[in-house]
Parts: C-alpha cells; sequence; structure tokens
C-alpha cells in the first residue's frame, strides 16, 4: 500500500470524529445562546436602574421640603437683612426746611428731600411765630432740641416728645406728629418755592369747620445743610441762597 493511501482514511476518520464531536447545527447553537445572554443582560439593566448620586439625591430631597417662594425670601434676607430696609427715604447733605405757623400760634418745622416730596419730619415747636420772627431780626437763631434714650430703639426723627432750648433758654416741649390736612395745604401751597418768606392765605372752608386757627400763616422755606453726628445727634443750618451774609438759622437734635 502507498503512502498515500493510508494517509486519506486516516483523514477521513478524522473528520468523521470531529463530526461526531461538533453537530451539523454547531452555529446555531452558538447564536441562541449569545442571544440568550444579551437578552438576560438587558432585562437585568432594566429591572436594575441607575440609582442616583448621593448629592443630586440631597438636592432632590431639599427641593421637596422647600418651597420656590421660601427659597426667594431667604436668599432676600442674604442680600439686604431686614434690620437694614430703611422705613423712610434717606436724606443727603441738603434738604429742604420749612417753617411756618399763625401769628400767635406755634411753629411747625418739616424736613424734605427736595421742595416737592413728602416730609419726613414733621415737628411742632414751643414757641411761637411772632417770637421767632422777633427773633430772627437780631441775625441769630439757635434751637435746641434733646431727648432721652428709650428702651425700644428707634430712629432719631422717629422721637415723639422734645425738650427744646430757644438761643439758651428752655422753652418747654417740641413734639413730633404726622403730617395732617393743615401741613399738606401749607407744603403744597409752598411747593414751587426753594427758598423765601411769605403769608399763605387760610382755606375759608377749613376755618369754618374750626379746625384751623384764625389769621395769616406765615412761612420761612430755605435749603438746609445736614450734618449727621452719629445716630444720635443732627444738625440742620440754613443756608443763605446769595452767600451774602444774613439771619442764622440752626437747629440741633440730640439724644442723651
Amino acid at each position: 500500500m502507498k503512502l498515500d493511501e493510508q494517509i486519506l482514511p486516516r483523514t477521513n476518520s478524522s473528520c468523521r470524529s470531529i463530526s461526531k464531536i461538533l453537530s451539523s447545527n454547531h452555529s446555531d447553537f452558538t447564536s441562541d445562546s449569545q442571544v440568550k445572554i444579551l437578552s438576560t443582560q438587558n432585562q437585568t439593566s432594566l429591572s436594575q436602574p441607575n440609582k442616583p448620586k448621593p448629592i443630586t439625591k440631597l438636592a432632590r430631597s431639599l427641593l421637596s421640603i422647600i418651597s420656590l417662594p421660601t427659597l426667594l425670601r431667604t436668599c432676600r434676607w442674604f442680600v439686604t437683612p431686614s434690620g437694614l430696609i430703611p422705613s423712610q427715604p434717606t436724606l443727603g447733605r441738603k434738604v429742604t426746611g420749612t417753617l411756618f405757623g399763625y401769628k400767635k400760634g406755634h411753629v411747625t418745622f418739616t424736613v424734605q428731600e427736595d421742595p416737592r416730596s413728602d416730609p419726613v419730619f414733621v415737628l411742632e415747636l414751643a414757641t411761637t411765630t411772632a417770637t421767632l420772627v422777633k427773633e430772627m431780626s437780631s441775625g441769630l437763631v439757635r434751637i435746641a432740641l434733646e431727648c432721652k434714650i428709650g428702651t425700644r430703639p428707634m430712629k432719631l426723627f422717629q422721637e415723639p416728645i422734645w425738650t427744646m432750648y430757644f438761643n439758651g433758654k428752655k422753652f418747654g416741649y417740641a413734639m413730633s406728629r404726622a403730617c395732617g390736612e393743615y401741613e399738606w395745604h401749607v407744603l403744597s401751597t409752598v411747593q414751587t418755592v426753594s427758598t423765601g418768606a411769605g403769608v399763605i392765605p387760610v382755606d375759608a372752608k377749613s376755618k369754618k369747620n374750626g379746625s384751623w386757627e384764625g389769621g395769616e400763616v406765615m412761612y420761612m422755606r430755605g435749603r438746609f445743610e445736614r450734618v449727621v453726628g452719629n445716630r444720635d445727634s443732627e444738625a440742620f443750618y440754613m443756608m443763605n441762597p446769595d452767600g451774602k451774609g444774613g439771619p442764622e438759622l440752626s437747629i440741633f437734635l440730640l439724644r442723651i
């Protein structure tokens, strides 16, 4: 027997043995197995979703507890503390001051940011208009107002009662008051006047009701330089518009 005839049968038997170990549907079995494995993995991934990170979970918990309006109010609290919010307009270095009253009545002193703005301070002084005019003719008027520090903190303009000293003499008590119909009538009448003095006719209707005193209202209006010492002291110095010498009027507020 030749050599190549001996090799061929061995090769055929080898192929037959291999065919017995690996079936004819070997490739199909492999594909099915891969599909089953992939399907199992997909089901596992769907049944177990990705867990949220701790930071994301904490943020969601906070948002579910804190509402949006509450969060906005909290942000505003951080930006502007409630204790620093002013209850009245902030005054500058120059303000408008007006002194007015009936000839035999008490003088009222008002402070405005400008001639047309709302008054931030209305004070009824203890002196009469006639006495003020007489002292102004001497060329020097100094009004000192003192009050005691109370148990409840408040702004200087909100103090209700002041002890008044007029050119060094004690003149009684001055009182802070709200801007009423009488004060509004005077301020609205002279709102176009920045500096000057004059007489205002009394409104007939108000005079008939008896709510105002009789006679004409005298007024003096001008720009005042406001000097702030601290939270317990301020001063107002009347400025002469022409820069020349004239009567000096100074009003001091002191809380002791």
